[in-house]
């Protein structure tokens, strides 16, 4: 894991009508980090004169955060987001999380004391964010860092015959509701409806079964790599160290498997044939993940945005009140991006 030592990096001004107004730290890595250079200077007005320098420095990196701003109020926070993204994402009850304000919600309920792997978001659903934002209003008293790994190396790195598998085969999401553990079917899709549900997984290019009246599994092939569709860079993107029972700690996973058989687990993932993946496969792709990952503390204000494809972000266990916004937006379908 590399630790960032955002203090210490290199500095550059960029001036705008002549006034040097922030000041960017480049490791060579991401995230890239942008300060204001004199006191207050309005990101939301500098943001509007500088899309073009958003765009470009977003598609390098893969993040940028968003320093001495002092974004830490929910309305700030969205007036941010609006001013990167046209529009916001409206929660669709897939995850366990509260609206804080508009379109602006807290981090997915994770239990503290655990780490919240790796993952791009919703790249299991057949639609996901092209940009993801996360504000920090209040530091954990320790750890509760966002890790983030670039996905372009973590494509690079995965051993080749492992990345043609996976690229031949795709992943396969299994999904149970109301077996007691997780979202019931009627929260996630925000309806009492069968009918609404079944419509909504054709729309969504998802398989399903009825196991009764109140129990649901959901299929979902999904690719597990994809070409960025502004650059063609190749990008390991998907979500199977999320699903898969080898990526659970050895207490979660042998909780899980004394109550259910694996096909009936809250969620599992497969080889797109349905075939099983091989725990030697999750363990080194996690290892990738681990050397790649890049951690740096949150400090009040912060803001870091994401582009969602070319960057994979975690959580890290922490203690205490840990208070983050978190903000979605440009929603695109596999279709729509061109795969």
């Amino acid at each position: 894991m590399k630790k960032l030592e955002i203090n210490n990096l290199r500095r550059k001004a960029i001036k705008l009508n002549s006034t040097e107004l922030i000041t960017i730290e480049n490791s060579g890595t991401l995230p890239q980090v942008v300060k204001p250079a004199i006191d207050h200077v309005d990101l939301i007005d500098w943001l509007e004169n500088s899309r073009e320098f958003i765009v470009n420095n977003l598609l390098k990196y893969g993040a940028i955060l968003f320093r001495g701003f002092s974004l830490d109020t929910p309305s700030a926070f969205e007036n941010f987001g609006l001013t990167i993204c046209t529009e916001l994402f409206n929660e669709n009850g897939e995850h366990p999380r509260e609206t804080v304000s508009g379109k602006v919600y807290t981090p997915v309920f994770y239990p503290a004391d655990r780490k919240l792997l790796w993952h791009n978001e919703n790249s299991f659903n057949y639609r996901f964010p092209l940009k993801i934002m996360f504000g920090c209003r209040q530091t954990a008293q320790q750890g509760g860092e966002t890790p983030i790994v670039d996905s372009r190396q973590v494509f690079k790195l995965i051993d080749p015959k492992i990345r043609d598998v996976f690229i031949d085969k795709q992943v396969m999401y299994v999904r149970n509701y109301g077996d007691g553990l997780g979202l019931d079917w009627q929260t996630v899709f925000q309806t009492q409806n069968r009918v609404e549900v079944e419509r909504r997984c054709h729309q969504d290019v998802m398989n399903f079964e009825w196991k009764s009246e109140n129990r649901l599994r959901t299929f979902s092939v999904r690719p597990a790599v994809i070409k960025h569709h502004q650059t063609g860079e190749l990008s390991w993107f998907n979500q199977a160290q999320h699903w898969h029972p080898a990526c659970l700690d050895p207490l979660a996973r042998e909780t899980l498997f004394a109550s259910f058989k694996p096909e009936d687990l809250p969620r599992n993932c497969y080889y797109g044939d349905g075939t099983p993946i091989e725990d030697s496969i999750m363990e080194e792709i996690c290892r990738v993940y681990q050397q790649l990952e890049v951690c740096f503390p949150w400090q009040t204000g912060d803001v870091l945005l994401l582009d969602n494809i070319l960057t994979a972000h975690a959580r890290n266990p922490f203690l205490g009140e840990r208070k983050l916004l978190v903000a979605m937006g440009e929603m695109k379908s596999y279709t729509e991006i061109g795969y």
